[in-house]
């Protein structure tokens, strides 16, 4: 007889915007694990484009359809956000070699702080692998068209907020 333990994966970021690439590696990481929350981060070293409850709702649009997903919004260290949601892996992208080298540290720095929790790695489908949340509201800000990186729902939204400038 076996015995199956529910793991809980946290995938954490602003995700300002989610993108198609997060998007990937949120469905991916979804079929690895029975639970999988995606960690909205309030994102108090970044100036984001989106407000949170906007961050949340698109998340929460794109995540919709994948009955294991949770959208939860996060603010302090990711390690009390994690226990506190009984996780037992942190789900991170990696694109590029300078990813990794960010990744690296970071992920032996939560080792050190949560030693009961393992970090993966995902890199996205090659269709993905360049795209960055930076270089959508970068290409959106100076007029270009994004709708390739981005949801239909999250491409609305920029739209939207450019209408209001």
């Amino acid at each position: 007889m076996t015995s199956r333990t529910t793991i809980t994966a946290i995938y954490p970021g602003t995700f300002d915007p989610i993108t198609l690439g997060h998007e990937d590696l949120m469905r991916r990481a979804a079929g690895m694990f029975e639970r999988l929350v995606l960690a909205v981060a309030v994102g108090h070293h970044k100036k984001t484009m989106f407000s949170l409850d906007e961050r949340l709702a698109m998340a929460q649009d794109v995540a919709a359809e994948l009955g294991n997903v949770e959208v939860i919004a996060f603010d302090g260290l990711l390690r009390d956000f994690v226990r506190a949601h009984a996780g037992r892996v942190v789900v991170r992208g990696l694109r590029t070699g300078g990813d990794f080298e960010y990744e690296f540290q970071m992920a032996g720095m939560n080792r050190k702080l949560m030693p009961e929790v393992e970090t993966i790695f995902l890199t996205p489908g090659e269709h993905h692998q360049y795209t960055s949340s930076t270089f959508v509201r970068e290409i959106a800000t100076l007029g270009g068209e994004v709708a390739e990186f981005v949801s239909p729902g999250v491409l609305a939204r920029l739209n939207d907020k450019f209408k209001e400038r």
